[in-house]
């Protein structure tokens, strides 16, 4: 297919540099309009005032916000900005330079065999230049380079009138409070320190970055806090059962008659009274037991909450500053670019700017922050478990960090499931492109490697053994397949979710009896397949048959 970009609307002095032969590079400082520090003059920009600001521990429970605003009522005029290009491209060094330079080779080459070498040349000089526009995302970016690192919208002109007016009328503000970010906004939380960096290892924090290094131990100490909060409030009401137990004992033995109808005193115990003052010596036993385990998690809550008072006193002796570690963004720039590649794969289209050659998205299946959580919300309103984790026994609805990458590839992924720092509420973090063929599986690739990674995690040192990895893994090995089994589930993943729960039947039996067992549809899904046919009516029989034993 031969690479051609939209020149609709293009303006006079755009379509002279892209026009220009020459040996030398161009003049910068007249072409980008600079000053004399060297960058280039924002004639407008948005707020940043109401963007969410990150946290990577979540409060459990809620639920989604029914989306009622997707669009804008009037468009902003970003776009009409005859500075657009000048603004987001300059300012960057040498990268800017050798950008424009290959940008300008590509455009302007005839020859197929050339143009694809420019292609290639200017996906690898571009990624150069978007590394060092991240690097200040943790400051006030001008509105051309945020939505640069948000859509990979180098020049309006690069986009169709259609397409240029329905990225106009989008939401840029975050109104919805939810944990899901573009691009500029994640760069932004990672860099300020309210976000831990995508890493399996702790990153290495500069000494003189006092801000950043409290933060890390604010989160360390949060997940103490929040850990031990869950074995006090478990501990309790294991307490507060054994006591109402112990009183329902206690009233059994006291209700007993006299012991004849001219006797004036009471009848000796009878079977049921000896069998209370067993139980009853039991529950005591117990009540002791509970006890002593409830003052230990009391003291270590007590602890965990002074550590954490110490750790804010400190934070807030330091004047509460927040400083921008350019490390860390640029770190996490690079994790970014891995995930760019694993949401397109080796045989996708890896071109990094947005333009109406590639972009065939309508308004519904663009991945932008309203239209992913109206999906979010679909998805858990059918696998109402998807975003809960349990620990130490203690389930908590916790929804990841969901980060939208500008491009145009088909799979979302989870690239962590939690924070090694506090498994007990930290949010783990998935992936999703923005311009897929089909969003919806998109986020079903993702959602479904995060419901693979959390069992697995959860599952330990048995998640061949045990639970839903362990049942779906004793499947696969019987049916001899070969590969990733973690893809096989996530395929297997996207049927249950978009086939099996409208009763069309696309998995293995096995594997339809593991997922209505460990990942149940919600029961008002359960409900409408019982009635379609024999197969489900008699996994809902199943369910009911587990409620009534003790093993459910």
């Amino acid at each position: 297919m031969a690479d051609t970009v939209f020149q609709e609307g293009m303006d006079p002095e755009l379509a002279a540099m892209l026009g220009t032969t020459g040996d030398g590079p161009p003049d910068f400082s007249s072409i980008f309009g600079m000053d004399e520090a060297g960058e280039a003059e924002d004639l407008g920009g948005f707020s940043g005032e109401g963007e969410a600001q990150g946290t990577d521990s979540a409060v459990p429970g809620g639920s989604f916000p029914e989306v009622t605003k997707r669009f804008e009522d009037s468009p902003h005029n970003f776009f009409a900005d005859p500075n657009y290009y000048k603004i987001a491209l300059s300012g960057e060094g040498d990268s800017s330079t050798r950008t424009h330079n290959i940008l300008q080779k590509y455009l302007n080459c005839k020859d197929p065999k050339d143009r694809s070498v420019f292609r290639q040349q200017f996906i690898t000089v571009f990624w150069d230049f978007l590394g060092n526009v991240a690097k200040k995302a943790g400051g006030r970016l001008p509105s051309a380079k945020r939505f640069l690192l948000r859509f990979g919208i180098l020049h309006p002109v690069f986009l169709n009138t259609e397409t240029r007016a329905f990225f106009s009328k989008l939401v840029v503000e975050d109104e919805l409070g939810q944990p899901v970010y573009y691009l500029d906004e994640w760069l932004k939380n990672v860099g300020t320190g309210n976000i831990q960096p995508s890493t399996t290892d702790e990153v290495h924090i500069s000494r003189t970055n006092t801000s950043l290094r409290f933060q890390q131990l604010l989160e360390k100490a949060k997940g103490k806090l929040e850990g031990t909060a869950g074995l006090l409030k478990a501990k309790d009401a294991e307490r507060r059962n054994l006591e109402q137990q112990l009183q329902a004992d206690v009233n059994v033995i006291l209700d007993h008659g006299p012991a004849g109808a001219n006797l004036n005193f009471n009848a000796v115990y009878g079977e049921s009274e000896k069998k209370a003052i067993a139980e009853a010596q039991e529950i005591l036993k117990g009540l002791l037991k509970a006890d002593r385990e409830l003052e230990i998690f009391l003291r270590d809550y007590n602890q965990a909450e002074e550590d954490l008072k110490t750790i804010n006193a400190k934070i807030a002796e330091t004047g509460n500053t927040v400083n921008v570690d350019t490390g860390a963004l640029s770190t996490e720039f690079e994790t970014v670019r891995q995930m760019v590649k694993m949401t397109i794969g080796r045989q996708g289209n890896h071109f990094p700017v947005l333009t109406s050659e590639y972009f065939h998205n309508g308004p519904n299946d663009t991945g932008f922050r309203e239209n992913v959580i109206s999906i979010l919300a679909a998805i858990e309103g059918i696998d109402p478990e998807c975003f809960h984790r349990v620990y130490r026994n203690k389930s908590s609805r916790i929804v990841p960090h969901v980060i939208l990458l500008p491009t145009y590839g088909d799979t979302g992924f989870c690239w962590e499931p939690f924070s090694r720092l506090n498994r007990a509420t930290s949010r783990g973090r998935i992936a999703v492109p923005m311009y897929p063929k089909n969003l919806y599986t998109a986020i079903l690739s993702a959602v479904g490697d995060l419901r693979w990674q959390v069992a697995k995690e959860k599952a330990s040192y048995y998640w061949m053994e045990e639970g839903l990895t362990g049942n779906y893994y004793q499947w696969f090995q019987k049916m001899k397949f070969r590969g990733n089994i973690k893809d096989y589930f996530v395929q297997d993943y996207i049927q249950w979710m978009i086939k099996e729960s409208e009763g069309t039947q696309k998995l293995d039996k096995e594997v339809r009896g593991i997922f209505w067992r460990f990942m149940p549809f919600s029961q008002s899904v359960k409900e409408k397949l019982r009635n379609r046919n024999f197969v489900y009516q008699e996994l809902y029989q199943r369910d009911l048959n587990r409620a009534m034993s003790d093993g459910y």
